[in-house]
């Protein structure tokens, strides 16, 4: 292994096309020269348009793996995909503090396919809370952060310093603002707005830019600046076909 690269871990979905979870995230590592690891959280049948079928790999299997990774490397940023449950999730998150606690964690929320199938229902609003206290950067999209925080804009959740992790809300359901992301980060909101670029749907986007932030903060990079890079990032994938399969540029 290269001494000169971090090492960044991707815990997310196996997606035999390519486009989302942990084959995407290993490519964006890639391109950020970023030494990239991968465990799988679930063996799925899909392709770019269409959710088929999941399999989710045994918890204690998931954990073993990230033991023996921790052990043997020093791993500076960790990003998560889809999980079954919050427990799943909380084992995952308990294990890497434990094994390593200044490791940075990026979680994408991926709660439902862009094809509508259900990944992660959310039942219990305390195991949530304490679950977030563990992670650095959650990702939603606008129909997530609802689902997580019912009224997270109109009641100002985050400046009443409910949601104990910084938040990058993406933009691409934002009706008035196509585009426009917004890093919130405790009593400030910090809008990264779109370019002029003719960016275009992707399958896995989410899956993109939540490696690409990770890679970036793997880069000793301030989590602001980890953000607005990866933005640039994103929007050149989204640019890069016409298709829902991009390519990936640094």
């Amino acid at each position: 292994m290269s001494k000169n690269r971090p090492f960044a871990l991707t815990i997310a979905g196996l997606d035999p096309s390519g486009g989302a979870g942990i084959l995407a995230d290993i490519k964006t590592f890639e391109q950020h020269k970023v030494v990239g690891f991968a465990i799988s959280t679930a063996n799925t049948i899909q392709t770019e348009n269409k959710f088929y079928e999941i399999q989710w790999t045994n918890l204690s299997f998931v954990i073993r793996s990230i033991e023996t990774l921790f052990l043997s490397y020093k791993i500076s940023v960790v990003k998560i995909g889809i999980v079954p449950t919050l427990h799943y999730l909380n084992r995952i998150l308990s294990t890497i503090k434990l094994l390593s606690p200044s490791t940075k964690i990026v979680w994408d929320p991926v709660l439902k396919s862009t094809t509508e199938f259900d990944f992660l229902n959310i039942e219990d609003r305390s195991d949530l809370t304490k679950i977030l206290s563990k992670i650095d950067l959650i990702t939603p999209n606008y129909k997530e952060i609802e689902q997580l925080f019912q009224g997270f804009i109109k009641d100002n959740l985050w400046i009443e310093n409910e949601i104990s992790t910084a938040i990058l809300l993406k933009g691409g359901h934002n009706s008035n603002e196509v585009g426009k992301d917004q890093l919130f980060l405790k009593n400030i909101i910090i809008d990264l707005f779109a370019s002029e670029k003719n960016c275009t749907e992707k399958h896995g986007s989410g899956c993109v830019l939540s490696a690409a932030i990770a890679s970036n903060l793997a880069l000793n990079q301030p989590l602001v600046l980890a953000c607005k890079n990866a933005k640039t990032y994103i929007e050149k994938y989204l640019s890069s076909t016409a298709t829902l399969i991009g390519y990936h540029y640094v």
